[in-house]
């Protein structure tokens, strides 16, 4: 009885140093950034911050509407204002509607590396599944290893919803693809947000999917704002 007592105690243990571990690797992984974001002119620069990916960072909410401010980009750029007033910060967005991780890694050096960008939020899971996981991974670790010989900072997402795809399966191929992704994360090293997990959390907490969701694939304000507040968590002081 004590055995097991111990044991539990000692899972318990583990699983808060874990997940301590992953909070402070949030908290750490953007300091210089950080650092650049509370100074004031004119000792302070322009901050870079690219997001790169699908129709989701884009802005689409139900096709053919693209809600540019509601979307997480610009949700964090707002958050980012209300923490660090005196920073000067460009969002620049290079996502297109529709594309997969192998044409964005195809443009990435012309349309994202030429921006200088001082972070690169990556975004394309969703669409993956039509390239299927070894290509996209493939995609992946050269938009990452591109960013990483250039001294960028790259933070990774998992996929948002798709209301065809039940999100409380595990074993879905958006799990596998964001699976690999926070693999891809680790490995290398960069900063990773498990989008999917934030929604499947609000549905085991009972809010239907629906509510989140502005159409079958594309997430409402109120789901972009799962994204962005995630995303704020490296950012925070």
């Amino acid at each position: 009885m004590k055995i097991t007592r111990w044991i539990g105690l000692m899972a318990c243990f583990l699983g808060f140093s874990i997940q301590a571990l992953s909070q402070s690797s949030q908290t750490d992984y953007l300091q210089e950034i950080k650092q650049e974001l509370v100074k004031e002119w004119p000792k302070n620069r322009i901050i870079n911050l690219v997001f790169h990916g699908h129709s989701v960072p884009a802005g689409y909410f139900k096709t053919p509407v693209v809600n540019t401010l509601g979307a997480y980009p610009y949700q964090v750029l707002k958050s980012l204002k209300e923490q660090y007033p005196f920073a000067a910060i460009n969002i620049i967005n290079t996502s297109i509607g529709g594309e997969n991780a192998e044409k964005g890694a195809a443009r990435f050096e012309q349309d994202v590396l030429s921006h200088r960008p001082d972070v690169i939020f990556i975004d394309y899971v969703l669409n993956d599944r039509g390239i299927g996981l070894e290509r996209a991974k493939n995609a992946w670790v050269k938009m990452i290893q591109m960013a990483q010989s250039k001294g960028i900072k790259v933070i990774l997402l998992s996929a948002s919803p798709d209301q065809k795809v039940d999100i409380l399966d595990t074993n879905s191929i958006l799990d596998q693809h964001g699976q690999q992704v926070q693999e891809l994360a680790k490995t290398h090293q960069v900063g990773f947000v498990d989008t999917y997990t934030l929604f499947r959390n609000q549905v085991k907490a009972s809010t239907p999917i629906s509510d989140l969701m502005s159409q079958v694939n594309h997430p409402n304000e109120k789901g972009h704002a799962l994204i962005s507040t995630e995303l704020m968590k490296f950012f925070n002081r």
